[in-house]
């Protein structure tokens, strides 16, 4: 959920399906809620975030970026790929992508592909509890002012948006895309852009598998297995 929160909110909601679903194809998942307002899709165009983490002393940095990597019509409505990539302890990228249609902020489809592996298709119906969650999160943001904000990619003027309780904070921008974020703050991590993207494309490559849950716990059991057999110090 971590990593949920820094994508602003959207990646979250496509984050946490991974082992919850069973379904395929679009939903109404949530009344597109206040916040969904800084989802501003341009093809081709994306940014890169520098994340430093401040609930662990020594933590490196790490970056994010997002971007904007095709459209296609869903059910009537456009729709656009948003493209997650984030660094690994490898110091290779991960990527995830959501099909998003941009009007009412629903989420259709989810790929990710991980460093050296297949990419795979994920289904979409996450629990009500979860959803019920995701939507309660969304609806403690507000927007509380503008203010003129200067990180290493440059000074945005910006709308300044807190979440309730007094335990988030974020500044964005219509100049930026997707997400519009140029800073966001929250409990354990700081977030800042350093660099606007053009010519954004596609990187989850090769042909796209189907989850396979069944495959998933064969996976987990193997693991398990190697773990038992290991020898003792």
């Amino acid at each position: 959920m971590r990593r949920v929160q820094l994508v602003l909110l959207v990646a979250a909601s496509c984050l946490c399906l991974a082992g919850s679903a069973a379904a395929q194809g679009g939903m109404d998942f949530f009344k597109k809620p206040n916040i969904a307002d800084i989802f501003k899709p341009v093809v081709g165009y994306g940014a890169v975030y520098e994340r430093q983490r401040t609930d662990q002393q020594d933590a490196p940095k790490t970056t994010m970026e997002m971007s904007v990597v095709g459209k296609e019509m869903v059910d009537g409505k456009e729709g656009y790929w948003m493209e997650v990539a984030h660094s690994e302890k490898s110091g290779q990228m991960g990527y995830a992508k959501m099909l998003i249609t941009k009007d009412d902020f629903q989420f259709h489809k989810m790929i990710m592909q991980q460093p050296g592996k297949p990419a795979m298709e994920l289904p979409f119906n996450p629990a009500e509890h979860t959803k019920s969650t995701i939507k309660e999160e969304m609806d403690k943001w507000h927007m509380v002012g503008t203010e003129s904000i200067t990180v290493p990619a440059g000074t945005f003027n910006c709308q300044h948006w807190k979440k309730d309780q007094g335990v988030g904070d974020v500044w964005v921008s219509d100049k930026v895309s997707p997400m519009g974020m140029i800073k966001a703050v929250n409990p354990g991590d700081t977030m800042v852009l350093v660099k606007v993207l053009s010519g954004a494309t596609d990187h989850i490559t090769g042909p796209v598998t189907k989850f396979d849950p069944q495959m998933m716990e064969r996976m987990h059991q193997m693991q398990e297995q190697m773990q038992q057999q290991k020898p003792k110090p």
